[in-house]
């Protein structure tokens, strides 16, 4: 499997590999600096690409920060893998994960994060994110770099298939494909308002974990989402309330 690298930001690298089995890409993002960060690690399996693509821009050693939105495979499986090949490194995620999780996953204690808490990388600036069942599970977070207005967004927009690197075309329809094709995201009534919040960052970058980063109109794009997922929220009602 190749790993394609691709800077959508100053300072801010995705790593995307595209894998057939699940006919997804994988997504890793790497944050440049005095301490740098990568959001998301990726399988063990595809640990031996990743890292070495990570490793032609900056050296693995160099890494002090590894975040990632939830405890899944495809986010963290290979996050002992990493802590080994970066010594420096510390994994940092929500207070509440490290506690029911992460403190037990990790081979060096985790930094728990407070939302709203910022990571200093240098120049740039990462503020961690709580975002819980948004899109799903308890410890959902994500991240978002002020400097270069880059939300880091995990699932949110996942969409199947091989993607641009970047891309400015229109990003909705695809994920609701993938929403009614494998029903991934958990329909609450915070997801819609969560997502809003996401929006009024102002955002002129999004990275996506499984599809391109967005250059289009990121708030524009997030409210979209919001709506149509309050309407599969209000459809889905509907529907038991009919079977009741």
């Amino acid at each position: 499997m190749d790993t394609e690298t691709t800077e959508i930001a100053p300072d801010v690298y995705r790593f995307s590999t595209y894998v057939s089995d699940a006919n997804l890409v994988m997504n890793q993002y790497l944050i440049d600096g005095d301490e740098p960060l990568l959001f998301h690690m990726g399988q063990r399996a595809l640990f031996p690409f990743t890292s070495a693509a990570v490793g032609r821009v900056l050296p693995l050693e160099r890494l002090r920060w590894i975040t990632f939105g939830h405890v899944e495979a495809d986010e963290c499986g290979s996050m002992n893998s990493w802590l080994a090949a970066a010594p420096n490194a510390e994994v940092a995620h929500g207070a509440l994960s490290c506690f029911v999780q992460v403190d037990d996953l990790a081979d060096r204690r985790p930094r728990p994060l407070q939302d709203g808490e910022v990571i200093e990388v240098g120049a740039r600036r990462v503020r961690h994110i709580d975002t819980p069942h948004v899109p799903h599970g308890w410890d959902a977070c994500l991240v978002y770099e002020e400097t270069t207005s880059t939300l880091l967004c995990g699932d949110l927009f996942s969409a199947f298939g091989r993607h641009p690197a970047v891309t400015d075309s229109e990003i909705v329809g695809p994920t609701l494909a993938g929403e009614e094709m494998a029903h991934p995201t958990a329909l609450t009534p915070a997801l819609g308002p969560t997502i809003r919040g996401l929006a009024d960052l102002a955002p002129r970058t999004l990275g996506l974990m499984h599809g391109p980063a967005y250059t289009g109109d990121c708030a524009g794009a997030l409210r979209e989402l919001a709506a149509a997922y309050e309407e599969l929220l209000e459809a889905e009602g509907e529907r038991l309330r009919g079977q009741g």
